[in-house]
């Protein structure tokens, strides 16, 4: 491959050669440590990306049940305070009610509730228009207010007498209320209620089914 005319120049030649093919093997060393960094990062990246989605799809709550109690304040009947009855949903890792947020959306009001752990109740004056609680029905382990067993069950209450806004009593026969119900991870549950069309002759703080 070279024609060498002097003995002398034989060891150059080797030590030229060595050192180009030193230089080859670091580049592609070094070509291929960035190439698995980077896939690396990838795939780091993808599985977290993974289990995002995941968390907001199985993360989520289970509505049970849902019902109302009826305000009666003079000729005016409506519905002031909605319940709702809620567990971990199939599959669910365990929920934290206290970092749950509830976008509430009626005729006249869009507003995002959250959680207000000193309201003993509805009732409570410290409660505000952006606020709702929540009471634990079936808690074996008192692990309130994080949901962490099929077998716990919560219950929600918004005051829609203070959500509404002052002058006005609750929500009316026939209205809707939708409630979207979203995790901490992101899982949305939505929830449709209709107020009853026929409240007369209901008594004060009658619950009735939505």
């Amino acid at each position: 491959m070279f024609e060498i005319f002097n003995e002398d120049e034989r060891g150059q030649v080797g030590i030229g050669t060595l050192i180009v093919f030193i230089a080859m093997v670091l580049v592609a060393a070094i070509a291929a440590g960035v190439l698995v960094n980077t896939a690396g990062f990838l795939q780091a990246t993808a599985e977290d990306a993974g289990q995002e989605s995941v968390n907001k799809v199985t993360n989520r709550l289970d509505v049970v049940s849902t019902h109302g109690m009826v305000n009666v304040s003079g000729e005016e009947t409506t519905i002031d305070v909605l319940n709702l009855t809620v567990r971990m949903a199939a599959g669910s890792g365990s929920v934290d009610i206290s970092s749950t947020t509830i976008k509430y959306l009626s005729g006249s009001q869009a507003k995002t509730l959250t959680y207000n752990e000193s309201a003993s109740s509805v009732a409570d004056p410290n409660l505000t228009s952006e606020e709702f609680v929540a009471t634990k029905l079936d808690d074996d382990d008192d692990s309130f207010p994080v949901l962490n067993s099929q077998a716990d069950r919560f219950e929600v209450r918004l005051n829609t007498s203070v959500i509404e806004g002052a002058g006005v009593n609750g929500t009316a026969t026939g209205d809707t209320v939708k409630l979207d119900l979203t995790t901490r991870s992101g899982g949305t549950t939505q929830v449709i209620l209709t107020m009853p069309q026929q409240l007369a002759g209901a008594d004060d703080n009658n619950p009735v089914p939505l």
